[in-house]
């Protein structure tokens, strides 16, 4: 089987995560993970929520009050009667009433006018910017895996429950670790048992063969934890689509937050939790399909935040959503929004005081037809690197001094 096709294989199948793993020389999956309860140091779990595609954030945390907005994107704007108001003219897209509720109990924060200078609008390197958190030249390292260099180097501080290890969780001297969480999809004539076989040990095997046959056997406990916790397939019924340079092929997010959920209330020594949610390049026909992508994100993230409120390990538990860039302030001839520059950054969690925090970009004193930048993507990770994982975020941010301060 040439190279191409196997990985085709692989990810249509659900099963890239264990053969990169294999492929890497280490074996890591969720019992590796659960392996590790009891063990966790002092101090709070920050959770990464990644939306691939680049998420409209003027149509996420609307300015409805602005008229520049209605006159920007006449087909796209929401009116006062349609958002969930927030507070100084601003709402949030109906598409997510459940973090509106939390909003309201002060428990979530909107830091507004997110990006960082000289932005790019392209999808791989804008992502490759915020995950190696290196704007000024493309980084080899990132900036939660230089957080895990300097953490004791065990792959099992950070894991990530998507198909592919994100860059973000690589550092220089030591990397995270990918766990298999999606839906098992086997090819014609290869049953759960069949599979169960290749995980069995053998004797005599080689080493790469014991680590991959380990892969294998994950991939069936993670179908019986997912049993388990009741997180089956998405509402609307719809299974991941293909990977894409804008996300796909991830668990739908519900799946993903409830194996992180699992591993937290285990007690389990992970710091870091990385899933993501793809589909946000939206073009074309817009406003349905972003709101519907947004219940999609709302749904499974406010119920973790209340599962999480409910015991004492998920309180301690921080919550960061962001996306590669914006979308332009007008709206393209059909009905959509071209790739842009700032947005918002969601944050929830333990002592994260609720509101709105940055100055909202200007909607007429654009860059090139983009907005500016207000907050530094910089200070937003230094404030998670000091006040949830107690790291100096100086030197894992190249030098970087500012720092997002909730006043």
């Amino acid at each position: 089987m040439d190279t191409i096709t196997r990985r085709r294989f692989l990810t249509a199948s659900g099963v890239v995560a264990a053969g990169a793993l294999a492929a890497g020389g280490t074996a890591y999956g969720l019992r590796d993970v659960l392996a590790t309860a009891g063990r966790r140091e002092p101090g709070r779990i920050l959770v990464l929520v990644t939306l691939y595609g680049g998420n409209d954030g003027l149509n996420t945390v609307i300015p409805y009050a602005d008229p520049a907005y209605a006159a920007a994107r006449p087909g796209l704007a929401y009116d006062e009667g349609q958002v969930l108001a927030l507070a100084d003219g601003f709402g949030l897209n109906p598409g997510l009433k459940g973090l509106h509720h939390l909003y309201g109990r002060r428990r979530l924060a909107v830091v507004r006018g997110v990006g960082y200078p000289r932005p790019d609008r392209s999808h791989f390197r804008s992502m490759d910017i915020w995950q190696t958190a290196a704007p000024e030249r493309p980084g080899t390292t990132g900036w939660l895996g230089r957080w895990l260099d300097t953490a004791g180097r065990d792959p099992r501080l950070a894991i990530s429950f998507e198909p592919v290890l994100p860059p973000l969780l690589a550092g220089a001297t030591c990397a995270g670790a990918t766990v298999p969480g999606g839906a098992l999809t086997l090819p014609r004539g290869v049953t759960t048992p069949v599979l169960g076989g290749f995980g069995a040990p053998a004797a005599g095997e080689s080493p790469a063969q014991a680590r991959a046959a380990a892969c294998f056997a994950d991939l069936v406990r993670v179908q019986g934890l997912l049993t388990e916790v009741g997180a089956g397939d998405d509402e609307d019924g719809e299974d991941a689509g293909g990977a894409t340079a804008t996300g796909g092929q991830a668990p739908p997010l519900d799946r993903q937050l409830a194996l992180v959920a699992r591993c937290v209330e285990a007690g389990a020594a992970t710091r870091v939790y990385s899933v993501s949610l793809g589909g946000f390049d939206l073009h074309a026909d817009e406003k349905t399909a972003q709101e519907a992508l947004l219940t999609k994100l709302d749904r499974p993230l406010a119920a973790f935040a209340e599962r999480m409120a409910g015991s004492e390990a998920g309180r301690d538990v921080v919550v960061a959503v962001y996306s590669e860039f914006g979308r332009r302030v007008r709206a393209n001839a059909s009905d959509g929004t071209d790739h842009g520059t700032a947005s918002n950054v969601l944050l929830l969690g333990a002592g994260i005081p609720g509101g709105l925090y940055g100055e909202p970009p200007s909607l007429t004193d654009l860059d090139d037809g983009d907005l500016r930048h207000t907050v530094d993507f910089r200070d937003v990770y230094a404030m998670l690197l000091a006040d949830v994982l107690g790291a100096d975020p100086e030197p894992l941010l190249d030098g970087w001094t500012g720092r997002l301060t909730f006043s």
